[in-house]
């Protein structure tokens, strides 16, 4: 079985970042993961010289998928500097928040959006999933990214199974279902296979899927975020020209609680509010028809009211919902006529309504510390 001493002395021969001494003993290295024999680690790099790192990062993955017993190795380089054993860390200043010159999108993407939720069991990847059916569905060109690297949902709600093949070099094609080009860790990864990666690792990893992929001419992309209000969530909010974000929230005053966070982080960070959708607003009894607010209801709308951004519309706890998204079947597109496939589509052309108009472009914000 490998070990991380077996990394170690695989790496030694391989130079640091900075040309000198051996990478195993430079600092740089992240905490080495070892999963079903597969090998997953970061290299700490400065930020003007990430470019001039990737022959670094191409030969570590080479040494380590050389090793006996490797099955399969990934490499990111991350900007952020490592900090030696022996100094002490710095006092932290307060950051702040100001309006810059936006990092380029993918070429050829016209608006990205992010489908986002303050905390997780909201059902945020069942609606961004069919949300982005819905673009699709109006004769949009679309894309999906699946940004959540800890639970990548989208290979399952889309039914696509299978690797992405390389077009040249590094550069990736997305998989497709049902119109929309596809992008996830789940599929370089296999399904049980725990991401146990630090927020360098998570951060590598989300920009390379949005950039090393040939994402080709796209109206929208739409980006799963992870729940909550992490490293992911600041980083595509700092690092990509968003158009804004769609909130996912249930009725109850508990989640609206963690919404009200999402909210607050993306308005922090200048990213437009596109909207609120309220998820499992109410239950239809199949048998009697007979309405239930199970998470009580109206919630999400005055919520919206309250901070003055749009309520986007209520989609109901449904069974067929759910069976269509374990089955990799979403409801827009299996059941175009249903209620609830409507409901998705009218969500999709109140979004683009907002992005057609313009209101929502802005650059992406970065971190000044001061």
């Amino acid at each position: 079985m490998t070990t991380r001493d077996d990394v170690l002395r695989a790496l030694e021969a391989l130079p640091g970042p900075g040309g000198s001494g051996s990478l195993a003993a430079s600092g740089a290295l992240s905490e080495i993961v070892i999963h079903q024999n597969k090998v997953y680690f970061s290299i700490a790099v400065d930020p003007t010289r990430a470019k001039d790192a990737e022959a670094l990062r191409k030969a570590a993955e080479d040494a380590i998928r050389a090793m006996p017993g490797v099955a399969g190795a990934m490499v990111t380089l991350t900007a952020e500097k490592p900090r030696t054993a022996a100094a002490p860390a710095p006092p932290q200043p307060s950051p702040r928040v100001q309006a810059a010159t936006a990092q380029a999108g993918p070429p050829g993407v016209r608006h990205i959006i992010a489908v986002a939720s303050g905390k997780g069991g909201v059902g945020k990847s069942t609606t961004a999933c069919n949300l982005a059916l819905g673009f699709a569905a109006s004769g949009l060109r679309v894309g999906v990214l699946d940004a959540d690297i800890y639970g990548p949902s989208m290979p399952k709600l889309f039914g696509i199974r299978g690797r992405p093949k390389i077009k040249t070099g590094r550069t990736l094609m997305p998989m497709e279902g049902y119109g929309c080009k596809v992008m996830s860790i789940g599929f370089l990864v296999e399904e049980d296979t725990a991401m146990i990666w630090r927020g360098p690792m998570v951060i590598s990893a989300l920009n390379q899927m949005l950039r090393d992929v040939d994402w080709g001419d796209l109206d929208v992309l739409v980006v799963d975020m992870p729940p909550g209000t992490g490293d992911a969530q600041l980083t595509m909010s700092q690092s990509v020209p968003l158009a804004g974000a769609v909130i996912v929230s249930t009725p109850q005053d508990l989640a609206l609680i963690d919404a009200r966070r999402g909210v607050a982080m993306f308005q922090k960070v200048n990213v437009p509010i596109l909207g609120i959708i309220e998820n499992m607003s109410y239950f239809l009894c199949p048998s009697c028809g007979v309405r239930s607010d199970i998470f009580g209801h109206g919630g999400a709308r005055d919520e919206a009211t309250r901070i003055g951004v749009p309520f986007l519309g209520e989609i109901p706890l449904h069974m067929d919902i759910r069976e269509n998204a374990d089955g990799g079947t979403p409801v827009v597109v299996t059941s175009p006529d249903s209620g609830h496939a409507k409901a998705y589509r009218a969500i999709a052309a109140a979004i683009w309504q907002g992005l057609d108009a313009g209101t929502a472009s802005r650059a992406a914000p970065r971190i000044v510390i001061e």
